[in-house]
């Protein structure tokens, strides 16, 4: 679901979303993106975007901006690669 909102940004090109640990929580969204060529946004703008459109606690408190997303060679993203940084 997550995941669904941030391609409906007009800047994302590619996008994942990974669970990190988080003392309160236990755990929290961060949200790994790859912009679309010439775009340009910040993370507060990617945040503010999901929290109009997901309930508080699905909004990714994490985003990072990445050239692109690690794939196999099929092109399915390799989240246990994002998790691993």
């Amino acid at each position: 679901e997550v995941e669904n909102v941030l391609y409906e940004h007009p800047a994302v090109f590619e996008a994942a979303v990974i669970g990190t640990p988080d003392e309160r929580q236990g755990e929290s969204v961060k949200a790994v993106i790859a912009l679309k060529p010439g775009a340009q946004v910040d993370k507060q703008n990617i945040i503010d975007f999901c929290r109009e459109r997901l309930i508080p606690y699905k909004v990714p408190k994490i985003v990072e901006f990445v050239e692109q997303l690690p794939k196999n060679p099929t092109g399915k993203i390799l989240k246990k690669e994002l998790r691993q940084k």
